[in-house]
C-alpha cells in the first residue's frame, strides 16, 4: 500500500522494533497525526486468549473518563413507562416492533448502541442475524440490556465503550480525540486497560496481553510495552 509524502515523513518519528512506554506513545500518536480532521485515537490489543472457546471470551464495557469526543446516537427498544423514560433520558429512537421492518426492511441503521429492556429481547432477537455482526445486538455484559434505561444511555452519552475480541484475538477502541491532549488520552487509555485486564479470563494460560499498538485514524500504529501496562 502506497503511502503519502506527509503520513512518510511521520512515520520516521517512530522508531522500528522499539516497545513505548504509554506516556511515550500518546504523545507520539499526537505528533505523527497526518489528516486535517480532529482524528480519533484507536487502540488495537491483542490478546493470549482463544476466541473460539465460550471460557476465553473478553467482553465488556467502560466508560471512558473523558468520553469518546464523538456524539453517539442511542436506540432503545422499550415499552410504556420505559419508553417514555429512555426518552426523557435523551434515547435518539425509541421503539418496539415498529423497528423491525424499519430495520429489516429500510435496512435502517440510524445509531451506533442499542439497548433493550430485558422484556423486548424476544423482539429483539429477531433482528440477531442483522445486528450481530455490526455488533449493534444488546448484550446483558456490556450493560445494554437493562431495566435502568436512563443509565444505560446516560453513561453510553458519558463516553461508555463496548469492547470484545475480533476472531484474531484482537480487540480494537477508541479511546478519544486527538484533540483531547496527551492527559485527557493517558486517563481514557489506562481506564480502558484496568477494565480489559480486570476481564482476564480464568482460563487464560500465559502472557494475557500479547501486543498494544496505538494509532490515530490516518497515522501509522505506535507499539506500546504490554509488559509495563498494569491495572
Amino acid at each position: 500500500m502506497k503511502r503519502g509524502k506527509k503520513y512518510t515523513e511521520k512515520a520516521k518519528l517512530i522508531e522500528k522494533g522499539v516497545l513505548y512506554d504509554t506516556e511515550e506513545a500518546i504523545k507520539l500518536v499526537q505528533e505523527t497525526s497526518v489528516a486535517k480532521f480532529d482524528e480519533t485515537v484507536e487502540a488495537h490489543i491483542r490478546l493470549g486468549v482463544d476466541s473460539r472457546h465460550a471460557d476465553q471470551q473478553v467482553r465488556g464495557a467502560v466508560v471512558l473518563p473523558h468520553g469518546t469526543g464523538k456524539t453517539v446516537r442511542v436506540l432503545v427498544f422499550a415499552k410504556g413507562d420505559k419508553a417514555e423514560e429512555a426518552l426523557a433520558a435523551g434515547a435518539d429512537f425509541v421503539g418496539a416492533e415498529d423497528l423491525i421492518p424499519k430495520i429489516q426492511g429500510e435496512n435502517w441503521f440510524g445509531f451506533d448502541v442499542a439497548v433493550a429492556t430485558p422484556d423486548m429481547m424476544g423482539v429483539v432477537g429477531r433482528l440477531g442475524r442483522i445486528l450481530g455482526p455490526k455488533g449493534l445486538m444488546p448484550n446483558p455484559k456490556a450493560g445494554t440490556v437493562t431495566m435502568d434505561v436512563a443509565k444505560a444511555i446516560k453513561d453510553i452519552k458519558a463516553g461508555k465503550i463496548e469492547y470484545r475480541l475480533d476472531k484474531t484475538n484482537i480487540i480494537h477502541v477508541p479511546v478519544g480525540k486527538v484533540s483531547f491532549g496527551s492527559e485527557k488520552l493517558l486517563e481514557n487509555f489506562q481506564t480502558l486497560m484496568s477494565a480489559i485486564i480486570k476481564a482476564k479470563p480464568a482460563t487464560a494460560k500465559g502472557q494475557y496481553l500479547k501486543s498494544v499498538v496505538i494509532s490515530s485514524t490516518m497515522g501509522p500504529g505506535i507499539k506500546i510495552n504490554p509488559a509495563k501496562i498494569t491495572e
